[in-house]
């Protein structure tokens, strides 16, 4: 191609400042693909976010601030309509890219600019910054019914931090969906839709925070649910193989709550948690 496809990094952030904004966006400025633009919305941050992104001087980054605040999804759909380029990367102001992660994701496509997505691995990574998790994306060439399947057992790991949405795609749907799961509720639709690209290197990083356990705890009920709407989609998108849809991922998603369950440490909260799990997904998918 005579002209590389535009690629925008959206950093939604909030009160960041103090620890980990400062990182996501020089891992985003590290980037050795060009053209790129980086949107920095500021969700009506308190604390010294303008002025940290002001320290750096480079024509690549949009820093818009919305006060009052937009809410999280909000945030994240602003990025979206904000986007200028053919795809786009949601950045959480606390997670990482690796310097090559966008040419990497690029020139697995041939710079295409009809794919719906662009994946890679993932590493989850703690508040040091230290590994504490790989997980490869083994699902090159997999269509999409099995690719459901293979998300269910293990071989990729699905993370705003490892994925290039298309941008014009993304936008007809309406943006994300309001639910826990809206990364993964749009990436099933675009790689049911379009085209789906995937590397299988490790090119992003999940930061994980000791408080979001217990904020998964405290919400298993509707994380359950979300988890089941986006089941009940899958299964729509793999008509052909619906009843194997339906098996794997009731197990795989009831497990993926019973875990946020078991974070809770209230008993009687963990009690309830338990039955709304069983009641959703059917106690029998679980093991």
């Amino acid at each position: 191609m005579s002209e590389r496809p535009l690629v925008t990094i959206g950093i939604p952030t909030y009160n960041r400042a103090a620890d980990h904004l400062g990182a996501a966006l020089e891992s985003a400025l590290a980037q050795r693909y060009e053209p790129l633009e980086i949107i920095v919305s500021d969700n009506g941050s308190t604390d010294h976010t303008r002025e940290l992104v002001a320290g750096y001087d480079d024509p690549r980054i949009r820093y818009v601030r919305h006060d009052p605040g937009l809410g999280p999804l909000g945030n994240f759909n602003f990025c979206v309509e904000a986007a200028r380029g053919d795809y786009l990367l949601l950045l959480h102001d606390d997670d990482l890219i690796d310097a090559d992660m966008i040419e990497s994701c690029m020139a697995a496509a041939d710079y295409r600019t009809d794919v719906g997505v662009i994946r890679t691995g993932v590493r989850t990574i703690d508040n040091h910054g230290n590994t504490t998790y790989e997980a490869p994306n083994r699902v090159s060439g997999l269509g999409v019914t099995d690719f459901f399947l293979a998300w269910f057992s293990g071989k990729t790991s699905i993370y705003f931090c490892n994925t290039l949405y298309n941008s014009r795609h993304l936008k007809a749907m309406g943006g994300f969906a309001p639910s826990y799961v809206h990364d993964s509720i749009a990436i099933a639709q675009l790689a049911a839709k379009y085209p789906r690209v995937d590397v299988e290197a490790v090119k992003a990083s999940f930061r994980q925070h000791p408080e979001d356990q217990s904020t998964f705890a405290i919400k298993v009920k509707t994380w359950a649910k979300d988890f089941r709407e986006l089941l009940d989609l899958m299964v729509d998108l793999a008509p052909e193989r619906k009843g194997e849809v339906y098996k794997k991922g009731s197990r795989f998603m009831s497990r993926l709550s019973f875990n946020r369950m078991r974070m809770q440490k209230d008993r009687k909260q963990r009690i309830l948690s338990r039955f709304w799990v069983i009641h959703t997904f059917g106690y029998r998918y679980w093991r």
